[in-house]
């Protein structure tokens, strides 16, 4: 059986490793339109997401107090040494299975998912904190797609209003300049949203241990956390870079402007109140909804369903995976 301290060291470095997935996962959510359209080389692109993706992480601590306790009751697990273990192990596993093939799943319902199942094999349903799980998982789980592709519609849609009258070579010439700011909007808000997940799984952890009394972040975690989702997303994720930028639909600059603003405003909006939402679901929804302006057949929507089914199958299939992870920990460190 591990010592306690030996323990929570390993699952500190590993929910760090999960930050370098989850990075290298979704460095394709904040760079993809922005290499697809030619603005920047996707080395310059990685580097630049890598940058801001660490001062995103460090400006807020809402999301990663839901992560630590919203999902699961930590009053209820205390003393469960190996769930986050378990949890880890299950959304890390996922996220590799969705990275080989190129799936632009979520990393963000992965490590809930994990969570969920790792809990409940622990403990049972009493674990999870069911109001918190409806509220600020499930209902976002479907409304911020919603809202993506709501907002990259009508935020194309303004565009051609107020450009309709300019020729199109001008117009993309402008925004190819422009698209770098959003780009950078886009890397600095998928920071503030996901690094702070494995804040809260980390602070959760913590709590068990029995190390810090309530859930509220150390510096040392932000940091921590921070700095390995930079570092995942400078090893980048060109499979789903290039599901990302040209299997949804043809983008040019305008097209990667418009779909990045409005992917930064959801995404911003959700951290600002606590709701771990998916960037990636928020992103891909945010090309459907550009796309959409210029004509419904511009759109690849079979590609739309593969997507789907991926964002569906998340949450279950992690927490099922974690909770295969923690019946065989048990019988090792139980």
């Amino acid at each position: 059986m591990f010592e306690i301290p030996l323990l929570l060291i390993a699952i500190v470095l590993l929910a760090l490793l999960f930050d370098v997935t989850n990075g290298a996962h979704d460095c394709a959510n904040a760079i993809a339109t922005v290499v697809s359209t030619k603005v920047l080389t996707p080395r310059t692109a990685v580097a630049m997401a890598a940058i801001l993706n660490l001062m995103g992480a460090l400006i807020g601590t809402e999301v990663a107090k839901t992560l630590g306790a919203g999902i699961v009751n930590a009053d209820v697990v205390a003393g469960s040494h190996i769930l986050v273990l378990a949890a880890l192990c299950g959304a890390i596993a996922w996220n590799c299975i969705t990275w080989f093939f190129g799936i632009p799943s979520s990393s963000s319902h992965a490590l809930i998912g994990g969570l969920i199942g790792a809990a409940v094999a622990d403990v049972g349903f009493d674990s999870l904190n069911g109001a918190s799980i409806v509220s600020k998982v499930l209902i976002p789980l479907v409304v911020s797609p919603l809202a993506g592709f709501t907002a990259g519609f009508l935020l194309m849609w303004l565009i051609y209003i107020i450009c309709g009258h300019i020729r199109r070579q001008k117009v993309n010439r402008t925004f190819y300049h422009l698209q770098v700011l959003s780009a950078g909007l886009m890397a600095t808000s998928h920071g503030l949203n996901d690094a702070q997940k494995t804040m809260g799984v980390i602070t959760l952890a913590l709590v068990i241990f029995g190390q810090i009394e309530t859930v509220e972040v150390p510096l040392w975690v932000k940091l921590a956390c921070a700095s390995a989702m930079s570092l995942g997303t400078a090893m980048g994720g060109w499979k789903i870079v290039k599901t990302m930028g040209h299997k949804i639909f043809k983008l040019e600059p305008v097209h990667g402007f418009a779909a990045e603003s409005a992917a930064a405003l959801v995404i911003s909006s959700a951290s600002l109140v606590g709701a771990p939402i998916s960037t990636t679901h928020t992103i891909s929804a945010c090309i459907f909804g550009v796309g959409s302006t210029k004509r419904l057949s511009a759109v690849r929507w079979g590609v739309a369903g593969h997507l789907i089914t991926a964002w569906v199958l998340t949450i279950p299939a992690a927490a099922a995976v974690s909770w295969v992870c923690f019946e065989i920990l048990n019988l090792f460190c139980g």
